[in-house]
């Protein structure tokens, strides 16, 4: 399941990883609730159970997005968020070189972080590779129910990990144990397999094109030839970018 992400710069030395997305709900709202709201945007992925209090929906990503109307993980947690009111998190890691995340509280948006915005597929080759959005660490925290793991997530987020021998999972690995989330999420690249850490296959509900069961998987594999080469609305719209720093040739 691991696929070159189409726009990434994936022909830079370093490790290339995984690339996966999932939407992380609160469970307030049954499994039920969920997979409804996700059907109605033909969404394609799993969801498992509820665990650890919350209910998680991976994303058949490939690179791509994740549902109609051109919704990439985070446009599918902004829904989630607006539908249910509750609280939700989007996490997007790319080939192992980027990972974003997005929170939201009733409805409303916290906040948006990005490892590295150039990364970003698409993205301009002036934009700066450092880290962006980690002072929204206390209000993922606290969304999250550990307000006291703000400092040290901020730290996390903040860090800029060396490419050529760090991959982004390891980063996310820190981020859901302090903020006590399903840890097994770092392996959803291998679903539908069976996780050794996270739920059996047969506990998922697997949705294709919004579709569940034989329909779903005939339905989901021909939408997801098209998702796959569909690029997702940009994570951060207006990342920083060299531009912005350049030395007027007159102070030379």
């Amino acid at each position: 399941m691991t696929v070159p992400l189409s726009g990434a710069n994936s022909d830079v030395g370093g490790p290339i990883g995984h690339t996966y997305g999932a939407v992380l709900v609160r469970a307030d709202h049954a499994v039920s609730d969920v997979v409804a709201a996700l059907r109605g945007i033909r969404f394609s992925g799993w969801v498992a159970p509820a665990d650890q209090g919350w209910i998680v929906a991976v994303a058949r990503l490939g690179g791509g997005t994740a549902a109609a109307g051109r919704r990439g993980i985070v446009e599918v947690g902004a829904l989630l968020a607006a539908e249910l009111a509750t609280t939700v998190l989007a996490v997007r890691v790319l080939l192992d070189r980027q990972l974003v995340l997005a929170a939201w509280s009733a409805g409303d948006e916290l906040g948006r972080y990005s490892s590295d915005p150039s990364r970003e597929p698409g993205a301009d080759e002036t934009v700066l590779t450092d880290p962006l959005g980690e002072e929204y660490a206390e209000a993922f925290a606290a969304a999250c129910g550990r307000p006291d793991a703000a400092e040290e997530l901020a730290e996390v987020l903040g860090e800029e990990l060396d490419s050529d021998s760090v991959y982004e999972s390891e980063r996310l690995a820190q981020v859901l144990r302090l903020l006590g989330l399903p840890t097994w999420l770092v392996a959803a690249a291998a679903l539908p397999r069976d996780l050794p850490t996270g739920p059996r296959s047969r506990d998922l509900v697997r949705l294709g094109a919004g579709m569940p069961g034989f329909a779903g998987r005939f339905l989901g594999g021909a939408v997801h030839v098209v998702r796959r080469r569909t690029t997702p609305p940009p994570v951060i719209a207006d990342p920083p970018t060299s531009a912005g720093f350049a030395i007027d040739p007159w102070l030379l």
